[in-house]
C-alpha cells in the first residue's frame, strides 16, 4: 500500500528540490534532495548501508520545515472557543471543505427544503450570517473553497446552492472538482485558516459528524496550510460560474 505523504516545505525559490515530506500515518520524514555521489564524500559517512542513499540539503530546510518535537500532541478546543475565532480574527478567515457530506447540513431544516424544491433557504438573520456580515463590512476577508465530486453528492449540491447565502454575507466562495484538487495537491482536509497564523483543523467521524477542532500554530505547519489555500484559490471556480457549468453539463 502506498504511503500517504504530505508536503511540509521547501526553501527553494522555484518550488523544486530540496524538500521535506511527512508520512501522515507513521510521522516518518522523507528528505528529498540531490544525491551525494562523490566516492571520497561517501567514504566519510558512517553506517551507510548498501541500499542507503545520502542526499544533501541546506540546514535551513530542516530548521524551517522539519518537525519540532518527537511526538506531536494535538491541541484540541471546544465549540465555544472555536466559535470565538470568527469574532476575534483580525483580517482573514478562510475555509477548505473537502468532505462528501456533513451531518450538520442534513439536520438543518433548509436541507429538507432543498431536497423538495432544489433550492436551499437563506437565513441572513442567523447568528452566523450576522457575524460574517459584520466582519466583511469591517473590511475583513472571509472565503472558502469547496471540493466537489463528479458527480456531486446530494450534500455537495446543497452546499453549491447554499453558496448564494455565503456570498450574500460577503464571503468569497469557490468550487473545485476533486480531480483538479488532487492534481493541485490539495489534500482532503477540512480546516479554517485565521490571519495566516492559526489553523483550525476540523475533525469528523465516519458518519460525517463534527466532533472536535485541532489548533495548529507551529509556523512551518501554518505555512503548509497557507500554501494549500493559495493552490485551492488559484484553481477554484467562482461558485455561480461552477453551478452554471454543472447545470449545462447535466443538460
Amino acid at each position: 500500500m502506498a504511503r500517504r505523504l504530505r508536503f511540509t516545505g521547501t526553501d527553494s525559490k522555484n518550488g523544486g528540490c530540496p524538500a521535506l515530506h511527512e508520512d501522515a500515518d507513521t510521522g516518518q520524514v522523507i528528505v528529498q534532495g540531490p544525491p551525494l555521489t562523490d566516492p571520497e564524500d561517501l567514504a566519510q559517512l558512517q553506517h551507510l548501508g548498501a541500499d542507503d542513499v545520502a542526499v544533501v540539503v541546506p540546514r535551513e530546510l530542516l530548521v524551517h520545515h522539519g518537525p519540532k518535537e518527537t511526538l506531536r500532541v494535538p491541541e484540541l478546543i471546544g465549540p465555544e472557543e472555536f466559535g470565538r475565532l470568527f469574532e476575534t480574527f483580525e483580517h482573514s478567515a478562510w475555509h477548505l471543505e473537502t468532505r462528501r457530506g456533513y451531518a450538520s447540513d442534513r439536520e438543518d431544516p433548509s436541507y429538507a427544503a432543498f431536497l423538495e424544491t432544489g433550492t436551499a433557504a437563506m437565513d441572513l438573520d442567523s447568528d452566523w450570517c450576522r457575524n460574517i456580515i459584520r466582519q466583511t463590512a469591517a473590511g475583513k476577508y472571509v472565503g472558502r473553497v469547496r471540493v466537489v465530486d463528479n458527480p456531486p453528492t446530494q450534500g455537495q449540491l446543497f452546499l453549491l446552492d447554499y453558496a448564494r447565502c455565503n456570498a450574500a454575507t460577503g464571503e468569497d466562495v469557490g468550487n473545485l472538482w476533486r480531480a483538479d484538487a488532487d492534481r493541485a495537491h490539495v489534500p482532503a482536509e477540512d480546516f479554517w485558516l485565521f490571519d495566516s497564523r492559526l489553523v483550525a483543523v476540523l475533525r469528523f467521524d465516519d458518519a460525517d459528524v463534527f466532533h472536535d477542532v485541532e489548533i495548529i500554530t507551529e509556523p512551518a505547519e501554518v505555512l503548509r496550510y497557507c500554501q494549500i489555500r493559495d493552490a485551492a484559490v488559484h484553481h477554484a471556480v467562482p461558485y455561480d460560474r461552477f453551478a452554471a457549468q454543472l447545470r449545462a453539463s447535466r443538460g
